[in-house]
């Protein structure tokens, strides 16, 4: 599959919106409530959306399809190592494409556009209950560093586990 990543812009907003519910609600099914998953809605998301700056965020197209979407940016919170440092927001691959490698270009463009921008080490928080997701990135180079933080989502706590990219 040939993918190629580029920025978001508002025409992609219906498609990624699309995307973002139908990713979370493949990955997460075990994890996050089932009835928070099964009410999300793809126009509720892209409402949410409108409006808001795009920076940072990027897609990946294939066959000129979004099948992936990715948030980058500065570390968003004040615990150590702090300023400087660049985070994975969200990255995210259509659930028929899993598996295709869009997630490995995805991550390999947003790494780019971080190191771009002056922005290391990379940290990103990931569910501790997501194993996918944790081989995932722990075979791009990521490692746990043991910082935690609990994530609130559809009425359950769930443990987060942060992760860190020195490449």
């Amino acid at each position: 599959m040939d993918v190629i990543c580029r920025p978001m812009v508002a025409a992609d907003l219906d498609a990624a919106s699309e995307l973002h519910v139908r990713a979370w609600q493949t990955a997460y099914r075990g994890i996050v409530p089932q009835a928070f998953l099964d009410g999300m809605d793809p126009a509720v998301r892209r409402r949410r959306n409108e409006g808001r700056s795009l920076a940072g965020q990027h897609v990946a197209e294939a066959g000129g399809e979004v099948v992936g979407w990715l948030s980058v940016g500065p570390y968003r919170d004040d615990d150590p190592p702090g300023p400087g440092c660049g985070e994975i927001e969200a990255i995210y691959a259509r659930p028929d494409v899993v598996g295709a490698g869009v997630g490995r270009v995805l991550l390999a463009y947003g790494l780019g556009e971080l190191r771009r921008h002056g922005l290391a080490p990379v940290l990103l928080w990931v569910l501790t209950g997501n194993d996918h997701a944790r081989r995932f990135y722990e075979k791009a180079g990521f490692a746990a560093d043991g910082a935690t933080h609990d994530y609130e989502v559809g009425g359950a706590t769930l443990p987060e586990l942060r992760y860190r990219y020195d490449g």
